[in-house]
């Protein structure tokens, strides 16, 4: 007996056609004996338009805390909706389908609302009815708190609910998207990228955090230490007059040891949702970055990058770190407020900025993979202007309009080229 979890995003819900085609790529592995549960994102567009709503709802000039638990009812709506549009296509093609709210199943999170984590979900309702034959329509992004309320898991969520279903039902997942893979960078900017068979979930996971929009980070975080399996396909495929889909490779993310392909860099990624924050001429006492980086912690803010260099005020430094764009006027009116606790002279924020990173397992074993990167922007002319690196990535931080070329450069320089 064959479990399958496969999870349609916003622009495979987009409207009824696409549901239908969604349908019929649910029959077509119904009919090779699968016993299926099937996560959907809202349609597209969707949430916005709910998020707007919330706003709205809160008065003129004032919206809707993301925190409060009735923001989480309206905006979990949207994929209930889908849910039952899939659920009643299936039925009306013949199949026995029923949709599963996230309290029904129960999918149980914290109470941090519209931004809950998934705690637990009890797999053994749910298998018993996918085994007993039924496609059981799971609405993605929500889940319900010990205490009965309806939360929402954040942008990107419906992956991750796809891949805790799967946990809990023990078996793999495939999201079907509007892409047919992985690929060694975005197709958009470099013609020549090609679709990646397998990719580690260390590897997707660092990806999926710097930029690739494949996959939601803490869907590939919580594949990763669940294990389970996830194929990243397209959704604008059809089975054939016979009800067969057409064979398609996407991408299987998996343990590093199930890759024979052994590959130094594995991809190259691009975020320009990037901010730069420059703390000019800050006090060169020796608390003073666990000061700066202390607030900005306790306010919920990211950072990333850190550079610290000499400053031309004697006694002083310039601390430089980066940040999303998101949290960038955030971070900036803390630092405004606190700059004589901090002591600093002048505080600049730079949006027009982007980070690029090469990533792979293989850096773990090869030497010359930094050397690689930086002489391939010096022939571009490309200057950074901070670095971060992990095991398996190099990051750098450049002007914007450097980006795609940089993209390019680095595509070329590590082999990674469609043959």
């Amino acid at each position: 007996m064959t479990r399958l979890v496969m999870k349609f995003g916003g622009t495979s819900m987009a409207d009824l056609e696409r549901i239908r085609r969604a349908a019929r790529i649910v029959a077509a592995e119904a009919s090779r004996g699968k016993k299926i549960a099937v996560v959907v994102s809202a349609m597209a567009g969707k949430t916005n338009e709910l998020v707007a709503w919330t706003d709205g709802a809160g008065g003129p000039g004032e919206g809707v805390a993301l925190s409060d638990d009735e923001y989480d009812v309206v905006v979990a709506s949207g994929e209930q909706v889908t849910a039952g549009l899939l659920a009643l296509t299936l039925r009306n093609m013949g199949l026995n389908a029923r949709s599963w709210m996230g309290w029904q199943i129960p999918i149980i999170t914290d109470d941090a609302h519209g931004k809950a984590r998934i705690e637990d979900v009890p797999g053994e309702v749910l298998g018993a009815a996918v085994d007993a034959g039924e496609i059981a329509v799971v609405p993605g992004f929500q889940g319900v708190t010990q205490g009965g309320r309806i939360t929402t898991l954040g942008r990107g969520g419906s992956d991750t609910s796809a891949v805790a279903v799967a946990a809990a039902m023990n078996c793999p997942c495939d999201i079907y998207t509007d892409v047919d893979g992985v690929y060694t960078t975005d197709p958009r900017i470099e013609s020549k990228a090609r679709r990646l068979a397998r990719v580690s979930y260390e590897e997707m996971l660092e990806m999926a955090s710097l930029g690739a929009k494949v996959l939601q980070t803490r869907s590939v975080e919580l594949a990763m230490s669940q294990r389970v399996p996830v194929r990243v396909l397209s959704s604008f495929i059809e089975p054939d007059a016979d009800g067969v889909l057409p064979e398609q490779g996407g991408t299987l993310i998996c343990d590093e040891e199930e890759i024979v392909e052994k590959r130094i860099v594995s991809g190259v990624t691009m975020s320009r949702d990037e901010a730069r924050i420059s703390l000019i001429g800050l006090s060169d006492r020796v608390d003073a970055p666990a000061d700066v980086f202390t607030r900005l912690a306790e306010a919920g803010v990211n950072v990333d990058m850190i550079v610290q260099s000499q400053s031309r005020s004697e006694g002083a430094v310039n601390l430089t770190f980066t940040t999303g764009r998101r949290d960038a006027q955030r971070a900036a009116e803390l630092m405004r407020a606190a700059q004589t606790e901090i002591g600093f002279e002048e505080l600049r924020v730079d949006e027009d900025v982007a980070k690029v990173s090469v990533v792979g397992v293989g850096m773990r074993s090869h030497a010359g993979v930094a050397q690689t990167m930086f002489k391939a922007l010096a022939d571009k002319g490309v200057k950074f202007q901070a670095i971060s690196t992990s095991e398996i990535k190099i990051s750098v931080l450049i002007d914007a309009a450097y980006a795609e070329l940089a993209v390019r450069a680095l595509h070329s320089a590590y082999g990674l080229e469609a043959v």
